[in-house]
């Protein structure tokens, strides 16, 4: 037992001094040797190969392989307004046939709604040899079977301990891998200042330690339980972070008077906020809270956006809890994303809060290359407002008394 524990002992030491000599002290140094851009050089050769594969096994006849995007739909929606399209089914009177249209809606929406797909991971229009994947395994060639195995030798003995002991030591960069600043023009120049408020769209709890590699802030968001809850605890130690219970009113009002606070004093940090209040999937960008945007000051965009080619960033907080979700991400081939510091904005005149975060969520989603969605994030563990249920119903009285169907309806039962 004590050779086995001092082969331990020198397998641990040499991995340690490898790690310090190739990753920590080129990274303390500024000094690059490669490495990285080697081993993404040779994942993306090594993807493509398989794409390859892939589509050769798809032309064979067999089953059906693979689906396609979730993106393009399972089905085909008309997305012709109420309006117009009840129009067609006559002209002024009110007309039982009506209801065919908030029926054929309901079914669409049961069958396939363009919210709750948005809270699971994105599916991608290849296999990337990671255990998820947009449909279930399919054995295709032995040679694609060796190298998925390889693949995970590579990914749970080597990378997993890699990251961990990048973690231990504290090095968050090369823990999610690699983050590209968009080819925005003066991108880095428009990095938020002290005073000021970041927002950008919310994926993963990293979009946080992403932005943070390129300068501090003082966060806010929701109170988190478990490791979660352990890890901002021990941040807001070190920064006046903000953390509050989002049901709780009166915490809500304490969080709006700190941050015009902090705002006010031009010496602190700037603030990083989430404003859609919960992780979307790297595919589009959901309602912005109008908290942040009442408060003045100056809004720094930012845009986020993974690239799903190399591993799932968006952690599913109804599936996995933070621990599962780590070890996903830890085992991943790497996290890629682009980053876009976008021109700063300010509330014009006239403006309300919620037409002016609905403008910086335009902006963001057009850089991002994200799909803009009015629903709220809440959603993901709510029901929905009665308001929304109501809107509909206004929408429609609204065209019968346009068209003179009310009236007409009123009169006939006078007479009668």
């Amino acid at each position: 037992m004590e050779d086995v524990g001092s082969a331990v002992a020198w397998v641990g030491a040499v991995w340690l001094a490898l790690v310090l000599a190739l990753i920590v002290l080129p990274s303390a140094l500024g000094v690059s040797l490669g490495i990285s851009e080697a081993y993404m050089w040779v994942l993306v050769k090594t993807l493509e190969w398989a794409t390859i594969r892939i589509e050769k096994g798809v032309k064979k006849p067999q089953p059906q392989m693979l689906k396609s995007p979730a993106a393009n739909g399972i089905i085909e929606r008309d997305e012709t307004p109420m309006e117009k399209e009840i129009a067609h089914l006559h002209r002024v009177d009110f007309e039982f046939s009506d209801i065919f249209y908030f029926c054929r809606k309901g079914f669409e929406a049961i069958v396939e709604d363009e919210v709750t797909q948005r809270f699971s991971s994105e599916e991608l229009v290849s296999w990337n040899l990671l255990t998820r994947t947009n449909v279930n395994f399919h054995y295709i060639s032995l040679r694609l079977t060796v190298v998925w195995v390889i693949g995970v030798i590579v990914r749970y003995c080597f990378l997993l301990p890699l990251r961990f002991t990048l973690a231990a030591i504290g090095i968050t960069s090369m823990i999610v891998g690699t983050t590209m600043v968009g080819q925005l023009p003066n991108s880095r120049e428009n990095k938020p200042q002290k005073g000021g408020i970041c927002v950008a769209n919310h994926t993963s709890p990293i979009d946080a330690i992403i932005l943070t590699n390129d300068g501090c802030y003082a966060m806010v968001g929701q109170v988190h339980g478990g490791l979660m809850g352990v890890i901002q605890r021990a941040t807001v130690k070190a920064c006046p972070h903000v953390w509050f219970e989002r049901s709780e009113i009166k915490d809500r009002h304490l969080v709006t008077k700190r941050l015009r606070e902090h705002v006010a004093d031009k010496s602190k940090l700037p603030i990083l906020i989430f404003p859609e209040g919960t992780c979307i999937n790297n595919t589009s960008v959901m309602m912005f809270k109008k908290g942040s945007f009442e408060i003045g000051g100056t809004i720094y965009p930012v845009a986020i956006k993974y690239d799903p080619q190399f591993g799932d960033a968006f952690w599913n907080s109804s599936k996995y809890n933070i621990v599962s979700y780590l070890l996903r991400l830890m085992t991943s081939w790497a996290i890629v994303c682009n980053v876009w510091y976008m021109p700063p904005m300010v509330r014009k005149e006239g403006e309300d809060a919620v037409q002016f975060a609905n403008r910086v969520k335009s902006a963001i989603a057009r850089q991002g290359g994200l799909t803009e969605l009015p629903w709220d994030g809440g959603l993901k563990r709510a029901k929905v407002k009665d308001t929304f249920r109501e809107e509909q119903q206004k929408n429609y009285s609204k065209m019968l008394v346009r068209n003179g169907s009310i009236g007409s309806l009123s009169t006939g039962t006078e007479s009668d």
